[in-house]
């Protein structure tokens, strides 16, 4: 192992899980810190911390030249930089590794590829990887998208080539729409990324979001299977779970072979996930996009597959080959994630900042909590809300939901309100138990549910 100090360019619950990580293989950690997070579990844990600013990201966890100078200060030999903020931004690891230091994910060429979306989409339709219909590059003017759409037809999805996070994206069913809906999406984007390079994309309606994990040294990829992240807010995911309840077999097995494909073909190192659109009425998918890092909703796959992610991409970082072979990857049983948000679902979902003043975490066989909590604690206002991930595992899919709904009565966290409910109520719902859901399933179901829904 190469690797003898790590630091951590994060903060949140994802900063607590590469402490642990880490100090479970036997690394040292640096843990970087804004003013308003200098009190938190990641701090806390860390065998050193280093304040690099005020709260603002921009002054602080988006600082490359703060984050370079607390790992020379101390000695660090690598960066891990977690989920968000640099995670995928290319310029990041390259100045990593020119200042010597070993980048904890792939390299700044494959994140520079794979990051964009146009370029991401032609290395799939090199590797033989079904795209959606839609634009074959970057389309820089209003015109030149028009002139596409009217050979695809509508509705259409309007896509910034940079970035993620559900921006820079429209959807328009008219040529009415799509001329109103161009230039704001280019403008978002502009704004968003500092790139306004769009491109066009058929709308493939009722489709489900399935994304495959995979694990490669730069030489060799293997695929930890899929998750289904098809229960989704304003594009960003709720309830995840491992495996699909929508793909058959055979579907499974040329989605995840589609996935490494891919990924050999970029030489991919690390951790990273490849998201598909599934059409579950007709069997096809397409390949959306590339997420160059470790995912939120990781734990499922560890979950299912007993393979820690975490502690295999840092492995892979400090140079060691794959140790796991294809044929040894198998899953077990099935898992499910919810996202407890520190939201109050009865307030359209108004963030609620505030002071952990009472905190009870559930501790039973297949149930896991990773947040960045402790009761005390002041959950600050400046970043997402994002406070925890409650995950279960049990042998079959109806006894993970049952797992899920028995974890969460006994979860407590007192002093602000969160999205507990949300996910009590989403439990319940028979069409969830079912797992007959897509990507536009939840908002509607929300309009109807969550004002009857108190907040907790």
């Amino acid at each position: 192992m190469a690797i003898k100090k790590l630091l951590i360019a994060n903060r949140g619950e994802i900063a607590v899980r590469i402490n642990r990580a880490a100090r479970e293989l036997g690394i040292a950690t640096v843990q970087v810190y804004s003013k308003a997070d200098k009190d938190s579990l990641a701090v806390k844990l860390a065998d050193e911390s280093v304040e690099i600013g005020p709260p603002q990201a921009s002054k602080s966890y988006l600082d490359q030249t703060k984050i370079l100078a607390a790992a020379e200060s101390t000695g660090a030999d690598a960066i891990h930089p977690g989920y968000g903020f640099l995670a995928e931004n290319a310029e990041f690891a390259a100045a990593v590794e020119a200042a010597g230091l070993i980048f904890v994910g792939p390299t700044a060429q494959s994140i520079r590829l794979m990051g964009d979306k146009v370029a991401a989409r032609e290395a799939a339709a090199s590797a033989g990887v079904p795209t959606v219909p839609g634009s074959e590059g970057r389309l820089e003017t209003p015109e030149a998208a028009f002139a596409l759409v009217e050979k695809t037809g509508f509705p259409v999805m309007i896509k910034a080539a940079a970035g993620g996070g559900g921006r820079g994206i429209r959807i328009a069913r008219t040529a009415e729409e799509f001329h109103h809906l161009m230039p704001q999406a280019q403008a978002e984007a502009l704004a968003a990324f500092g790139d306004g390079g769009l491109y066009v994309e058929k709308l493939v309606e009722g489709a489900r979001h399935i994304e495959v994990q995979v694990l490669g040294d730069g030489k060799d990829v293997i695929h930890c299977f899929e998750r289904e992240c098809s229960l989704q807010r304003r594009r960003q995911k709720v309830w995840e779970e491992a495996p699909s309840p929508s793909l058959t077999p055979a579907v499974r097995e040329q989605l995840c072979a589609s996935a490494v494909a891919l990924a050999k073909a970029v030489n991919y190192r690390g951790a990273g996930t490849l998201e598909y659109l599934y059409d579950d009425r007709t069997g096809e998918f397409y390949f959306l996009e590339m997420n160059t890092r470790i995912q939120v909703e990781h734990p499922v796959t560890e979950m299912v597959t007993g393979i820690d992610l975490v502690r295999e991409m840092i492995r892979i970082a400090g140079g060691e080959p794959l140790r796991i072979r294809q044929d040894e990857v198998r899953v077990s049983g099935h898992s499910i994630e919810v996202r407890i948000n520190a939201e109050d679902p009865a307030k359209n979902f108004m963030p609620s900042p505030g002071t952990i003043s009472a905190l009870a975490v559930p501790d039973g066989e297949g149930v896991r909590f990773d947040s960045m909590l402790y009761a005390g604690y002041t959950v600050p206002p400046f970043y997402d809300s994002l406070l925890g991930k409650l995950i279960v595992h049990a042998e079959d899919r109806a006894s993970a939901i049952r797992r899920l709904e028995g974890a969460l009565a006994e979860l407590t966290i007192e002093g602000l309100a969160t999205t507990k409910p949300l996910h009590q109520a989403l439990a319940r719902d028979p069409d969830v138990q079912a797992g007959h859901f897509h990507t536009a399933w939840l908002e509607p179901w929300l309009a109807s549910h969550t004002k009857a829904t108190p907040s907790t």
